[in-house]
């Protein structure tokens, strides 16, 4: 299991989704804890980068560092379009 840092800015971001992408970021939340790496890369030309992307619900994303030897995961930008 990874623990998710949810610390800074980004807990703002998360507070001021809207009621109908809690459940999807919830959903989001638990599957970076069991395997942060089943996501997209941020770089392209870098598919094995710690920095990871991730899509929820139908205007999420998530921009996050995994951190493989604290088995941590980051988050740095929660965005909902």
């Amino acid at each position: 299991m990874y623990s998710l840092d949810t610390r800074g800015p980004v807990q703002d971001q998360i507070q001021a989704l809207p009621a109908e992408a809690v459940d999807d970021f919830e959903r989001l939340s638990r599957a970076l804890e069991v395997n942060p790496w089943d996501s997209d890369p941020y770089v392209a030309g870098k598919p094995a980068g710690p920095l990871r992307t991730r899509a929820f619900g139908e205007g999420g994303l998530v921009t996050f560092l995994v951190l493989e030897d604290q088995r941590r995961d980051d988050l740095l930008l929660v965005q909902w379009a």
